[in-house]
């Protein structure tokens, strides 16, 4: 198994490499929708192609917030309209792309099934995990997950309806938000996942609890740049 978390950063530390058209997307952006130029996002996903084994390939999504995983089983050049992904197929690479959303890692203990999931706070509502864990024909209690950097608890300011729509899934969730002076909250997005997992059985979690919103200079934010690039979280069977 191959997974890793691409930053802003150029893996090649090579200015060369780098995107310099806007500085909004420089050094490593890996999304096609943001605005940044086609050619040089491509020149990147190449540049990403080539830090993985000859015979493994990208599956790329298109992301819409929404709570559908894909099984795949062959890569398609065509980007899947879904937020997560489940793959048994071995040489098959599942990427996330996240600027302050939460990217989500499972494997199985065995390690013959993986899957990836766009864990924005929509999809998370719309419990994704359980969809993707649904997909899964690896039991809960033998499943590995990871969760990566995304916008921080100190950060993510988010309404009285975002906070409900998580609380209504049980009142454990409440430790997971904040109130603020605004009536509003600060939610943390490790705690919800990691609350869903454990609802799910789930226990085997590890965490990079950097915040996308405060190292901004290592990670894209759209919280703080709404103009930004986009970073990419792959994991792959060999």
């Amino acid at each position: 198994m191959l997974a890793f978390q691409t930053t802003r950063l150029s893996p090649n530390n090579n200015s060369t490499e780098s995107n310099k058209s806007n500085t909004a997307y420089e050094n490593f952006n890996l999304g096609l929708h943001v605005g940044d130029c086609a050619k040089k996002v491509e020149h990147n996903r190449q540049c990403l192609q080539k830090l993985l084994p000859s015979k493994t390939s990208i599956q790329w999504l298109e992301q819409v917030h929404g709570n559908d995983v894909a099984e795949i089983t062959k890569v398609t050049k065509k980007a899947i309209i879904a937020d997560a992904m489940v793959t048994r197929k071995k040489n098959v690479a599942l990427a996330i792309m996240t600027a302050d959303c939460l990217p989500i890692l499972l494997i199985s203990k065995q390690g013959d099934e993986i899957a990836a999931i766009h864990g924005g706070w929509r999809p998370l509502a719309a419990n994704i995990i359980t969809n993707t864990v649904n997909k899964m024909a690896t039991a809960t209690d033998e499943i590995l997950v990871w969760l990566g950097p995304c916008i921080g608890k100190n950060a993510f300011e988010v309404s009285y309806e975002v906070q409900q729509a998580f609380i209504t899934q049980g009142n454990e969730f409440t430790q997971a938000f904040q109130k603020q002076a605004n009536s509003k909250y600060l939610a943390d997005l490790h705690q919800i996942a990691i609350l869903q997992l454990n609802k799910l059985g789930i226990h085997r979690i590890s965490t990079l609890s950097e915040c996308t919103y405060f190292e901004s200079e290592k990670y894209y934010s759209y919280r703080k740049n709404a103009v930004t690039g986009r970073m990419a979280t792959v994991i792959s069977l060999l």
